[in-house]
């Protein structure tokens, strides 16, 4: 078996294991005659609850795939916006600066996935939704944050406040 196939087999394996969030597809507006669209997905947070973010995303038709090749991948244009939706509830929340992947998805039929990571930035009382891209040769630099405050909100820590 090769490298290639040894990363492969251990990325879809990852994927297996690792569940984040799922997303429900609130949305689809067609942006022109060749069939693309642009998704409009709702993701609630697995670990906190009241909160969701709105993740939009551009889905390429298979006639643009058809005439301008690279058959595979969906581009990394992507934004989000999240807003509390009810009483928010914090669950065991990562507090690192590098927080938490909360949603992924594919943008490609192997290499691409759309990523929505979040961070609690103690020092404003914040949540932070960072969505990305993130590919295996190269990063993508497009990427876009939301935020919701939590000052002056009644917010439940199931583990305390830290």
């Amino acid at each position: 078996m090769s490298l290639r196939s040894n990363v492969l087999a251990a990325g879809i394996l990852l994927s297996a294991i690792v569940s984040p969030a799922s997303a429900e597809e609130v949305g689809k507006v067609g942006v022109d005659w060749v069939g693309n669209d642009i998704v409009v997905e709702a993701v609630t947070d697995p670990k906190i609850k009241g909160v969701t973010c709105h993740v939009t995303y551009f889905d390429r038709s298979i006639i643009d795939r058809l005439s301008k090749g690279n058959w595979f991948e969906d581009p990394s244009n992507n934004s989000i916006a999240c807003r509390q939706t009810g009483p928010i509830e914090i669950g065991d929340i990562d507090l690192s600066k590098e927080g938490e992947e909360v949603f992924r998805e594919g943008m490609s039929l192997i290499w691409k996935q759309l990523v929505v990571n979040r961070i609690y930035d103690k020092a404003n009382d914040t949540l932070i939704y960072l969505i990305h891209s993130r590919q295996v040769v190269d990063g993508s630099a497009k990427m876009a944050i939301s935020t919701v405050p939590l000052f002056n909100e009644p917010v439940t820590w199931t583990k305390g406040k830290p």
